[in-house]
């Protein structure tokens, strides 16, 4: 498949039936899966090594915020195929639930709407919505276990407990910063941060049923779909949010675009 910026035109032109030497993105095919977050990702396409910064923002941009996703032929097709690759790895009549991040993006719901298409009549869907800055909150205990307790090869203590409790004391600080903030500027502060992994409740589910739903169900098989992963920060919040109710279910993780080095060191 066939994915090139018309520079003259400057647009994107998708050819399904060839692929090109100036493709930016192509379909994942032997390496659609690979081992992140602790479970099993999957991943449609991933942008080719020496495609820009600029070249890959402005193609999630187009991807994502199409006005009219629904009848645009080229990204729907877009979708289809990753979809039907995925089917074929993982058979998506033997899903239970889909959970999905809240995403201004129509690429998510799209998707959804896909996968009804392969999977059982009785397939549940569930959606995580953005919390109140208020309620993100700290997990003081694994950090500290990461990073505070740390031991030198001596079996000496890495930081004194004056060292410590400073940082603990500049993480306070931080939490009370972020309670003030809205939840855009916050994902876009704390994303690279060391302490993103540590950082929780930034989503929560929709509705009081939802979150029932998900204290009840075992040994089910949950599929969590979302449009883009870069830093992985949305899904590990997916999955900390899961884990916090239950750690029965078989989750598999599809992202319509990603990347085969998401080796992410989330502590989940």
């Amino acid at each position: 498949m066939d994915v090139r910026f018309d520079r003259e035109l400057q647009r994107f032109v998708f050819d399904f039936e060839h692929d090109g030497v100036e493709d930016i993105i192509s379909l994942t095919g032997d390496i659609y899966q690979v081992e992140a977050f602790g479970r099993c990702f999957y991943y449609g396409y991933e942008f080719g090594d020496n495609v820009s910064g600029s070249v890959r923002s402005a193609f999630i941009q187009h991807v994502k915020f199409s006005e009219h996703l629904q009848d645009d032929q080229d990204l729907t097709q877009f979708i289809q195929k990753a979809v039907n690759n995925l089917n074929h790895r993982i058979n998506l009549y033997d899903y239970d639930l889909v959970v999905m991040p809240e995403s201004s993006s129509k690429v998510n719901q799209y998707m959804l709407r896909y996968i009804y298409r392969f999977a059982q009549p009785t397939l549940r869907k569930m959606e995580l919505v953005k919390n109140l800055p208020a309620s993100i909150s700290f997990d003081m205990d694994a950090f500290n276990e990461a990073y505070l307790d740390d031991v030198l090869e001596n079996g000496r203590p890495r930081y004194t407990e004056a060292q410590k409790e400073e940082v603990r004391e500049n993480i306070r600080q931080m939490i009370e910063l972020i309670h003030q903030k809205d939840y855009f500027t916050i994902a876009k502060d704390v994303k690279k941060s060391r302490f993103r992994p540590y950082m929780m409740q930034f989503l929560r589910f929709a509705s009081e049923a939802d979150e029932q739903l998900c204290r009840t169900i075992r040994e089910q098989n949950v599929l969590i779909i979302d449009d883009v992963t870069t830093s992985g920060s949305t899904l590990g919040e997916v999955l900390r949010t899961l884990r916090i109710l239950n750690e029965d279910n078989r989750i598999t993780i599809f992202s319509l675009i990603g990347r085969r080095d998401l080796m992410a060191d989330l502590s989940l």
